[in-house]
């Protein structure tokens, strides 16, 4: 039979227009869809000797009774006559399928063909797993070819199609000859032109790279003679009991280019309203841009063995951007590209469970081996606090992960052991933040709450000023800062007794703490006398609401204004300092020498509270004021 022209079905030429030039961001796809559609191909092929339709052996990859030879593809580059050929062993096309399915632009006889399997509700549980859904996978060779030929035989026929189409609108098919069932796609190239990202795809080393960045795990074997081109081995889809230990940090390393051994591999399965598979990692050392903006995260995306994305950060919060590995996604559904996630629910569910057994994992480390989690909190455990300052944090989950420095002893707490020790009355955590584990720990704050015996949880990380600032509740406990309001150590009866102290105290020392805040009133909300000292002269605190200094040192330093907050300056009344500054000076604020006093107290307690003052030649010259005064 001569050779027949059709025209395609569609608006095609503007269609193969748009595909070759914005579909794909990058042109080396197109071997990953010819090479899905062949699995695709093999996988029907398999199916249908399991239904018995086709006949043959039920084996994987074994040939058929009929000749056919095993279930594979095969791929040839000819670089003399510019060409690569893709070639499958699987169930092949009649003619009438190919100028449904490839004389149709977005016609998915993939899709077709599973709805028709599904259909059969005897036979449903056989459907195989196939990956082209939208039909137009076949059309990205036009992004590196100007003359594609097909050759297909339909499985149980004896005659072949050739269909050949150079992308212009139409397309030409005849009868041909082909030795057994499948499909051999031949591409003449275009041109090498890297700057475009048209590589030679007629050399080997080039086809060789894309099939191991994109194919290494479908499930046939890829060959280029007799060299097999992919592993076939997706390690997160065998069972653990057949992976061995060194298997798995052998994977780990080559995904995450990082030379030392895992901490925690994670393997997880999901079954039932969708299935997918995943084999997360959790790294022993964080990365150096595990802050930066920049830094690369989220787990590779592969459906049904085929990858799709390097970072899908869909699939990972970012306060979990440490995580390694990889999600195989069986149901997910694609934009037509494959590059990008259709947003459904299905993302949510895979990634809610994929939060909940790295999150289940670390809980698990923590408790069975808390030397190990210890040190790995101490890198991982800022970012992990991030979850609780964004919208997809899990925050119970993560309260129950947190641990911290503690004045109760040398080692970090965690929260429910802290529940677990406090006294009797005792209705908030109460926890203290500073710029540093050194500078927490030395705080005069901490004073009156150790003199009482209460125990203070100390944090120190950048992201503890923003978290605690929103007061969360362990249970039905809420962490309170002792550097916020007038949060007072002891039993109801103590407090009392403090308050009526305090107040004799303010009666007595009135006058001259008018006077220390008439010298200083530009700096502080107000000077008042303070029951949580018991050495230190002064402290810092912070209004009920109002911005702690480091709180607002912290959102300078993020390149944000934070509205001008001051301070309250708490002095000590049972302090050796305050009587004898009262004898001294009396009721007299004119006295240029109590103005330098109480400059030295605030900066005194500027330093406790954030490491540095803020007005740094006031402070000097108050120093040399009081030095030149004692000579």
């Amino acid at each position: 039979m001569t050779a027949e022209r059709h025209e395609f079905q569609a608006e095609v030429k503007q269609l193969l227009d748009l595909m070759v030039h914005s579909l794909y961001s990058d042109k080396d796809v197109f071997l990953r869809e010819l090479i899905s559609n062949a699995s695709d191909a093999l996988d029907k092929l398999r199916f249908e000797r399991v239904a018995g339709t086709e006949g043959g052996t039920e084996a994987g990859t074994e040939a058929g009774s009929d000749g056919q030879p095993e279930l594979g593809i095969t791929l040839a580059g000819d670089a003399a006559a510019r060409t690569l050929t893709i070639a499958d062993s699987g169930i092949g096309m009649t003619r009438d399928e190919v100028i449904k399915n490839i004389g149709t632009i977005a016609k998915s006889g993939t899709k077709e063909f599973l709805a028709a399997v599904k259909a059969k509700a005897n036979q449903g549980a056989l459907a195989p797993e196939l990956i082209g859904q939208f039909g137009v996978g076949f059309y990205a060779a036009f992004m590196v070819a100007d003359r594609i030929e097909l050759v297909t035989r339909k499985a149980g026929e004896t005659t072949a199609t050739k269909w050949v189409s150079t992308g212009d609108g139409a397309y030409t098919i005849e009868d041909a000859e082909r030795d057994h069932s499948g499909t051999t796609i031949t591409l003449h190239l275009k041109a090498v032109d890297d700057e475009h990202g048209l590589h030679d795809y007629s050399n080997d080393r080039v086809v060789d790279d894309i099939v191991k960045r994109y194919s290494d795990f479908v499930a046939y074997p890829i060959k280029r003679g007799e060299t097999t081109l992919n592993s076939m081995k997706a390690i997160w889809d065998r069972p653990k009991s057949e992976v061995t230990e060194e298997e798995y940090k052998d994977f780990y390393k080559h995904l995450s280019h990082d030379w030392n051994d895992p901490l925690r591999t994670i393997p997880v399965k999901m079954e039932g309203t969708l299935e997918a598979y995943a084999l997360l990692y959790l790294p022993t050392k964080p990365s150096f841009d595990l802050f930066s903006p920049e830094m690369k995260r989220g787990v590779q995306l592969y459906v049904k063995r085929v990858f799709v994305m390097d970072e899908c950060k869909e699939l990972m919060p970012s306060y979990l951007r440490f995580v390694k590995g990889v999600v195989d996604a069986h149901d997910l559904s694609l934009n037509v590209s494959r590059e990008i996630l259709q947003k459904d629910r299905q993302i949510a569910i895979i990634k809610k469970q994929l939060v909940k057994k790295v999150l289940g994992s670390l809980d698990e480390m923590k408790r069975d081996a808390r030397d190990q989690y210890l040190e790995f909190w101490a890198g991982f455990g800022p970012a992990i606090k991030e979850g609780m300052v964004t919208s997809e944090g899990d925050s119970e989950k993560i309260l129950d992960l947190v641990v911290a420095g503690t004045t109760h002893g040398e080692q970090p707490t965690t929260l429910a052991e802290y529940v677990s020790r406090m006294k009797e009355g005792q209705d908030a955590i109460y926890v203290l933040t500073g710029t540093s584990k050194e500078a927490v720990a030395r705080s005069p704050l901490l004073e009156g709450f150790k003199a009482k015996g209460y125990e203070v949880l100390l944090f120190s990380d950048p992201i503890d000023e923003i978290w605690l600032e929103r007061e969360p509740k362990f249970g039905d406990k809420q962490l309170k800062s002792i550097g916020r309001g007038d949060v007072q150590p002891g039993s109801e009866d103590e407090r009392k007794a403090d308050a009526a102290a305090i107040e004799d105290q303010r009666r007595e020392l009135g006058d001259l703490l008018a006077c220390l805040k008439a010298a200083i009133e530009t700096d502080v909300k107000d000077v008042r006398l303070s029951s949580r000292l018991t050495s230190s002269p002064s402290c810092l605190v912070a209004d009920e609401h109002d911005l702690t200094p480091r709180m607002q040192k912290l959102l300078e330093q993020m390149g944000q204004a934070p509205p001008k907050v001051l301070p309250v300056l708490e002095l000590n009344p049972k302090h050796p300092l305050m009587p004898k500054l009262k004898a001294a000076f009396g009721v007299n604020s004119t006295d240029p020498r109590l103005a330098a006093y109480a400059r030295l107290l605030l900066g005194q307690a500027y330093l406790a509270d954030t490491g540095s003052v803020p007005n740094p030649e006031a402070f000097s010259k108050a120093l040399d004021d009081v030095m030149l005064g004692a000579i």
